[in-house]
């Protein structure tokens, strides 16, 4: 079993709290096993009765009368009826399809449409079950509706969310252990789908490739009623090569425009881009002023959710180490709950002709949790010195007293220089420095 003892943890804490815990988060990361498994081994561990858990998977054909609302509603209240502390789990909730209000149609079912405004859906019942003091309720799901960012809107304040990620590199390794070192390389090439984690490597190429293809992009298509899919198709790639990249929606155009020698507005571009941070595919970091103390400009780096995934795009030919790794410890600084942007200040320097010049200075990442602020610089190697002297440039420029990170893909335990800079390994910081 890989361990996810941080959404384990996210459950307790949130266990009998009087709202529907909704489990979201991108396709096949283990929501349902966190549930399933995870979450209904410990809660047994704790003297909970087996037959106080209860498990309601909605995509099994014997449960297709429980996708009626209403008769889910009347079910799940009939068989914890008299029971104390039972935990419901409803699994695939997005099977239950939206009737009209049946006081509207004689007591029939009636399936709604579009242009209904009086009716019944997994919304209703999920909150309504909720209300119930004897029921835990948690629910998770994976068509696009379940995977969108929709779905807390949905709920607005009335549930608690946990929103999974893929294994983060301390789960992965806690699973492969070995070599520091070469289970990094393997994150970076696979990425921490688990299904892909416990594949060979022949499989992990065919299963990344044709989840995204066939699952991630048909969510996509589904949710947003796309017609046409190759400009999207192609974006996806272009953004996939661009990695870590500062872009705008101008500039995609312009790249796109240049690749496909085809035109597509910068409008669409970014309603595209919209789109993939829906389904949980794409984050973005924004620049922040680092002496102006505010987000600005238009110009945002974009993450895959998993290197897996964003090498798959690109059929695992020569990945660029230094935007795998960057693009891993952005996330990584995410799981571990810091707020993450691009950081960026200016100066003014003289040029070669003498004059002063306003320069525009950038810095991978500031990372800030509660009170731990750091100044963090990507690097595959520092072993020449030239190479380093540019690396920490902007740290010099800066001269304030923010921690100054240049973490490095090499086995470097932490060390400080007489600058007060530390150098520190990739797979340390990680693993142990971020926590």
């Amino acid at each position: 079993m890989i361990k996810r003892t941080k959404y384990l943890n996210q459950l307790i804490a949130l266990k009998n709290n009087g709202f529907p815990k909704v489990i979201t988060g991108p396709r096949r990361t283990g929501k349902s096993y966190l549930l399933h498994e995870i979450f209904t081994d410990y809660l047994i561990e704790n003297n909970i009765p087996e037959e106080n858990i209860i498990l309601i998977e909605l995509d099994d054909d014997k449960n297709a009368h429980l996708r009626n609302p209403i008769e889910l509603g009347k079910y799940v209240r009939s068989i914890t009826k008299d029971k104390s502390d039972c935990y419901v789990i409803l699994d695939e909730i997005q099977r239950v399809f939206t009737i009209v209000n049946p006081a509207l149609t004689g007591g029939k079912i009636k399936l709604a449409k579009a242009k209904d405004t009086e009716t019944i859906s997994f919304v209703d019942v999920v909150l309504g079950l909720s209300h119930e003091k004897n029921i835990d309720l948690y629910i998770t799901g994976s068509n696009s509706k379940m995977l969108s960012t929709d779905i807390v809107t949905e709920f607005r304040d009335k549930a608690s969310q946990i929103h999974m990620h893929p294994l983060s590199f301390e789960e992965f390794y806690s699973y492969r252990q070995g070599s520091k070192t070469d289970a990094l390389y393997e994150y970076m090439q696979y990425g921490g789908m688990p299904l892909a984690v416990l594949s060979d490597e022949n499989s992990k190429k065919q299963y990344l490739k044709g989840l995204f293809e066939t699952t991630y992009f048909k969510d996509i298509v589904e949710h947003n009623k796309l017609k046409k899919t190759e400009n999207l198709d192609e974006l996806c790639t272009i953004l996939s090569d661009l990695t870590g990249e500062l872009l705008n929606s101008k500039k995609l155009s312009n790249t796109f425009k240049s690749v496909k020698h085809e035109n597509i507005d910068a409008q669409t571009i970014e309603k595209y881009i919209q789109y993939f941070k829906d389904a949980f595919i794409l984050q973005e970091a924004n620049r922040y002023d680092i002496r102006g103390k505010k987000e600005i400009g238009a110009l945002r780096k974009y993450y895959f959710v998993d290197t897996g995934l964003r090498n798959a795009r690109l059929n695992f030919a020569y990945p660029d180490e230094g935007q795998l790794l960057e693009n891993i410890v952005y996330n990584e600084l995410i799981y571990n709950g810091y707020a993450v942007n691009v950081g960026t200040f200016d100066t003014v320097e003289k040029n070669k002709e003498g004059k002063s010049v306003r320069k525009t200075n950038e810095i991978d990442f500031f990372a800030q949790k509660n009170e731990r602020k750091y100044y963090i610089q990507i690097s595959t190697d520092i072993s020449n010195s030239e190479t380093r002297s540019r690396e920490i440039r902007p740290f010099i420029k800066l001269n304030d007293q923010i921690q100054k990170i240049l973490v490095v893909n090499r086995p470097y335990k932490a060390m400080m220089d007489e600058e007060g800079f530390i150098t520190i390994g990739a797979s340390e910081f990680l693993l142990n420095f971020i926590k």
